[in-house]
C-alpha cells in the first residue's frame, strides 16, 4: 500500500510539472530541461546539418576574390526541405509545449532562420524583430540583429541595414562571438556596397574575435587577395602566410603558396629562368595533379606580362586541355583567350566562340558573366552575318561552275578533311617510351611507327579513310561477322558494333566527321528560287554587318567595305538610302569624300529622311528637336484632315529639313505618303508605301502602312496576304491548341528566357537517372544518328546531372537557332534508342547558351519547355 502511495505521489508531481502554465520552480526546471535538450536541441541540429551541407557543396573559386559569406544554394536548400520542415516543427513544439521555458526566444530565432533559408524573407524579418524586441537575453538579441543585418544586405535594403548598424553601435555588453558575427556581416555589407577599404577593415576586426581556425584561414586568404589587388604586396604576402595556418584544404594552401610567391618574388624577379622553373616544378608535383590547369594558366599570365603573345596563347590552349578540379578556371582561360584575340588580333569570330566556351563554365552569378553577355550581343551578330556571307557567296560561286568542276572541288575538300584527320591522329600519338623495361614487353612500340596495327592510331585513321574511299558508307565489319549472315535462315541482320568496341567507336567517330560527296553537291543551289534566297540573305547581311561594324565595333573602314559592296552588288536594295547615309558618316570620320553620298541621296532618294539629314548637318537633335517636330506633326496632321494636302506637305518638308532624324521622322514620312495618296497617282502612292514598309523599324507604323496598301492590291495579291480560313471539316485543320496564341505570348513575355536567333544553341535530352541507366546504347545510337544525318557537323555529346531528378545529355554546338531546330526536327522524326522512352524523345528541346545558364540555375525544366513551345515551334 505504501509503495502504491509513493508511485501515485510521483505521478502526481510529474503531471503537475508537465503543465506549461504553472510558473513554479519544479515546473520551470522541467520545461527548461525538456525544451533545451529535446525539441530545441533537435531543431538546432537539423538546421546546422543543412548549413554544413551548403558549406560542403560550395566550390571555392580561388582565382577570384572569395566572398565573405558562402552564398546559399537554392538547390541544396530544396534538397533539404525535409530537414528544414523538421527543424521548423521541432522549434514550434518547443514554443507551444514549453511556454514558460527559457528557450522560447531561441526557438523563435531558429524559426526565423528556417524562413530565411527558405526565402520567406518577410516572415524571417518579422520573427527577428520580434526576438529583438521581446527577448531579455542580450546575447540572443545581438545574434538576431547580426542575422537580420545580413538579411537586409542580401535583399539590398541598405537603408534598413544602416539603421540596424546604427542601432547595434549603441548596444553594450556584446560578447566576443557576437562581435565576430557583427564584423563579418559588416564586411559583407561593405562588399555589397563596393567599399574595398571597408571590407578589409571589418575582416581585420572579425579576426580579432575568431575562434574557428579554419574560418580564420579563409578570412586571411580573402584579406591577402584584397591586399594583392590593392597593390600592397608585403601585406598580401603576410596574410597568405597566415592563411596556411588552421589546416586549410589543400587547394587553398596551393593557391596561398602560389600567390605568396607571386607577390614576393615572381612579379618582381628579373630572373625569368628561375620563375619558369618554379612553374615547371609546380606542374610536375604529383600533389597538383588536379590543379595543372591553374599552374599553366598562371604561367600564361606571367608570359603575357613579358610580351610574348604567341607563347601566352600556346599556354592558354594547353591550360584548357589540362585536368582541373574547378570548372570555372576553364571559363576564365577561355575568357582570357577571347580578350587577347579581341585586343591584339581584332579577331571577332574567335572572340565570340571563346566567349561562348567561357559561358559554359562561368557561373551566371559571376560578375564577368554580365560583361560577357553584353559584349557577345554584337559579336554574335557579327559572326552570324560574316559566316552567312562567306557561306552564301561560296555556294553562289559554285553554282556558276560546270558540274565537273563542282565535283572536283567537293572531292578536293573531302581529301583535305582526310589529311586533317590524319594530322590530328599524328598529333595525338604519345611519344615513344624509352624505358629499359619496354624491351621485355611483347608490344613495346606504341608510337606512330608501331608495327602492331591496333596500337597505331595513324594507321587506323588511314585504314578507315581507305575503306571509305573503296566501299563508301557501308558498315565496317570483320569477315566472320559477314560470313555469319549466311547461316541465318531469316533476313540477314548485321549486329551493330557495341559501345565497348573501341575500334568500331573510333571508326564511327572518324567517319561521322567526313562529309559525303553527295551531301556536299546537294548544298549547291540549282534553281533560280534558291539563288534568289541566297542573294536576299547576302543583301541583308552586308547591310547589317556594315551597321554593326560602324556603330558597335568601331571598324569604320570595314564598315565602308561592306556597305559599298551592298550598293554595288544590289543596286535596287531597299536599304540603299540608309547605306548611303552610313557611308556619308563613315567617310566624314575617315576624312574621305562624303559629298558623293550627299549627291547620290539627293539624286536617287530626294524624299528620304536621310537626304534631309545630310542636307542639314547642323539641324537640331535630341529632346528639343523631338518636341518641335511633334508640334509640326500635329499641324500637318490637322491640315491633312482639313483637306489642305499641299499645306500639310509643306509643313512636313520644313519639319524634316529642320529636324531630320527624330522619333517623329517615320510618322512624318507616313503622313507625307498619305498626302501623296490624295494628290498623285495610285502607282506612286503604292510605290512609296511599299518602300516605307521595307525601310521602317516601327512595327505599329508598318502595320498601318500595310492596311493602307491593301486597297491598292489585286485580288490575287490579297489572296496571298490573306489565305482562306480552314473549315471545321477540313482534314488539314490545325489543332486549336496551336492557334491559341494569346496564352503562349503571355508566357513568352513573362518568361526569364530570351529568344535570340543568331546565338549558339545546344540540344538537350532530359530524363530520370533510372531512364539514363536503362538506355545503355544511347551514346552509340547518337553517334550513328549523327553519322547518318549530320556527317559534316562536328557534333559533340556530353552528359551531366542537372539535379537529383534529372540527368541530361547535351549535343552541341549549333551556331544558331535555325540549325538547332533542323537537328530537333530530324531527331523527332528519325531517332530511336533501345530502352529510351518515347516521352523523353518528345520532351527534348533546344536552348541557347545564355538560356541554359538560367535553366541550370533555377532547374525548372517545365518552365523552359513552355518557353520552347512558344518560341521555337
Amino acid at each position: 500500500m505504501r509503495k502504491i502511495s509513493r508511485l501515485a505521489l510521483v505521478i502526481l508531481l510529474f503531471c503537475i510539472s508537465c503543465s506549461s502554465e504553472r510558473n513554479t520552480f519544479v515546473n520551470r526546471t522541467f520545461h527548461n530541461v525538456t525544451a533545451h535538450y529535446n525539441a530545441y536541441y533537435l531543431a538546432d541540429v537539423r538546421l546546422k546539418e543543412v548549413e554544413e551541407e551548403v558549406y560542403q557543396n560550395y566550390k571555392e573559386d580561388y582565382t577570384q576574390v572569395l566572398p565573405v559569406f558562402i552564398p546559399f544554394d537554392s538547390a541544396t536548400i530544396q534538397a533539404n526541405e525535409e530537414k528544414l520542415s523538421s527543424s521548423r516543427e521541432l522549434a514550434s513544439k518547443a514554443i507551444e509545449w514549453h511556454k514558460i521555458s527559457n528557450w522560447v526566444d531561441d526557438s523563435y530565432f531558429l524559426l526565423g532562420k528556417v524562413d530565411y533559408y527558405q526565402s520567406h524573407f518577410d516572415d524571417a524579418k518579422n520573427t527577428f524583430k520580434y526576438v529583438n524586441v521581446n527577448s531579455k537575453n542580450a546575447d540572443l538579441r545581438h545574434q538576431t540583429l547580426a542575422t537580420l543585418l545580413r538579411l537586409y544586405v542580401d535583399l539590398g535594403e541598405f537603408e534598413n541595414a544602416n539603421f540596424t548598424i546604427d542601432y547595434f553601435s549603441k548596444e553594450t555588453g556584446i560578447s566576443k562571438e557576437n562581435r565576430y558575427e557583427l564584423y563579418r556581416t559588416l564586411a559583407y555589407y561593405y562588399e555589397r556596397r563596393g567599399d574595398r577599404s571597408g571590407v578589409i577593415g571589418a575582416l581585420d576586426k572579425a579576426l580579432e574575435y575568431s575562434k574557428d581556425k579554419k574560418e580564420a584561414s579563409r578570412m586571411n586568404f580573402i584579406l591577402a587577395q584584397r591586399y594583392q589587388r590593392e597593390g600592397f604586396d608585403a601585406l598580401a604576402y603576410e596574410y597568405y602566410g597566415k592563411a596556411l595556418a588552421g589546416n586549410p584544404p589543400y587547394e587553398r594552401s596551393f593557391y596561398a603558396q602560389l600567390y605568396a610567391q607571386q607577390v614576393a618574388e615572381l612579379n618582381a624577379s628579373k630572373d625569368l629562368k628561375k620563375v619558369r622553373k618554379y612553374y615547371e616544378e609546380l606542374y610536375e608535383d604529383p600533389k597538383n595533379r588536379d590543379l595543372k590547369d591553374v599552374v599553366i594558366y598562371e604561367k600564361a599570365l606571367f608570359e603575357e606580362k613579358q610580351g610574348d603573345t604567341e607563347f601566352t596563347l600556346d599556354l592558354l590552349h594547353q591550360a584548357a586541355k589540362e585536368p582541373g578540379s574547378n570548372p570555372r578556371v576553364k571559363g576564365y582561360i577561355y575568357q582570357k583567350l577571347a580578350e587577347i584575340n579581341l585586343g591584339v588580333f581584332k579577331d571577332y569570330r574567335a572572340t565570340k566562340y571563346y566567349l561562348d566556351s567561357a559561358l559554359t563554365f562561368i557561373s551566371e552569378n559571376d560578375p564577368v558573366t554580365l560583361e560577357i553577355n553584353s559584349q557577345k550581343e554584337s559579336l554574335d551578330q557579327y559572326v552570324f552575318h560574316i559566316e552567312r556571307i562567306q557561306g552564301n557567296d561560296s555556294l553562289l560561286n559554285l553554282a556558276r561552275l560546270p558540274t565537273d568542276e563542282q565535283k572536283l572541288i567537293a572531292e578536293n575538300y573531302i581529301k583535305a578533311e582526310e589529311d586533317r584527320l590524319i594530322r590530328e591522329a599524328e598529333a595525338k600519338q604519345k611519344p615513344k617510351s624509352t624505358s629499359i623495361f619496354d624491351n621485355l614487353l611483347a608490344f613495346n612500340d606504341r608510337g606512330s611507327g608501331s608495327t602492331f596495327y591496333f596500337d597505331n592510331s595513324v594507321a587506323m585513321q588511314q585504314g578507315a579513310i581507305d575503306f571509305r574511299r573503296t566501299w563508301g558508307n557501308r558498315p565496317l565489319q570483320d569477315n566472320w561477322r559477314r560470313s555469319a549472315v549466311s547461316f541465318q535462315s531469316s533476313s540477314p541482320t548485321i549486329t551493330e558494333p557495341k559501345p565497348g568496341d573501341s575500334t568500331a567507336t573510333d571508326t564511327q567517330n572518324l567517319l561521322s566527321q567526313l562529309p559525303s560527296l553527295e551531301d556536299l553537291l546537294s548544298e549547291i543551289p540549282n534553281s533560280p528560287e534558291e539563288m534568289e534566297t541566297l542573294n536576299l540573305e547576302l543583301e541583308e547581311s552586308y547591310f547589317e554587318l556594315g551597321k554593326l561594324l560602324y556603330f558597335d565595333l568601331k571598324e569604320t573602314s570595314l564598315s565602308v567595305d561592306n556597305l559599298e559592296t551592298l550598293v554595288r552588288e544590289y543596286p535596287t536594295s531597299s536599304k540603299k538610302p540608309e547605306a548611303y547615309y552610313l557611308l556619308y558618316l563613315a567617310q566624314k570620320d575617315l576624312g574621305g569624300n562624303s559629298q558623293q553620298y550627299v549627291s547620290r541621296l539627293n539624286r536617287e532618294f530626294p524624299e528620304s529622311q536621310y537626304t534631309f539629314s545630310v542636307n542639314n548637318p547642323d539641324a537640331a537633335s535630341g529632346n528639343l528637336a523631338y518636341v518641335e517636330s511633334s508640334k509640326r506633326y500635329e499641324l500637318a496632321y490637322n491640315a491633312y484632315y482639313e483637306g489642305n494636302y499641299q499645306n500639310s506637305k509643306s509643313i512636313i518638308r520644313s519639319a524634316l529639313e529642320e529636324y531630320p532624324l527624330t522619333r517623329n521622322t517615320e510618322r512624318l514620312l507616313l503622313l507625307d505618303i498619305m498626302n501623296t495618296g490624295k494628290t498623285q497617282s495610285r502607282a506612286v502612292y503604292r510605290e512609296r508605301l511599299e518602300n516605307f514598309i521595307h525601310n521602317t523599324q516601327d512595327e505599329n507604323l508598318v502595320d498601318l502602312a500595310r492596311n493602307m496598301l491593301k486597297p491598292l492590291l489585286t485580288a490575287a495579291e490579297l489572296a496571298e496576304l490573306n489565305p482562306p480560313k480552314l473549315e471545321e471539316g477540313d482534314s488539314t485543320k490545325v489543332d486549336s491548341s496551336e492557334l491559341a496564341g494569346t496564352e503562349g505570348d503571355e508566357a513568352l513575355v513573362e518568361s526569364p528566357y530570351k529568344y535570340k536567333e543568331s546565338t549558339t544553341h545546344i540540344f538537350v535530352l532530359a530524363m530520370e537517372p533510372g531512364q539514363a541507366e536503362a538506355a545503355k546504347s544511347l551514346l552509340a545510337d547518337l553517334e550513328s544518328f549523327h553519322s547518318a544525318n549530320f556527317s559534316k557537323e562536328k557534333l559533340r555529346t556530353g552528359e551531366m546531372n542537372m539535379n537529383r531528378e534529372n540527368a541530361i545529355y547535351i549535343i552541341s554546338p549549333f551556331s544558331n537557332a535555325e540549325k538547332a531546330k533542323e537537328y530537333y526536327k530530324k531527331f523527332q522524326q528519325g531517332f530511336n534508342s533501345e530502352g529510351l522512352p518515347k516521352e523523353v524523345i518528345a520532351d527534348a528541346f533546344v536552348i541557347s547558351i545564355e538560356n541554359f545558364q538560367v535553366l541550370h540555375k533555377n532547374k525548372n525544366l517545365e518552365e523552359y519547355r513552355a518557353f520552347f513551345k512558344s518560341a521555337y515551334k
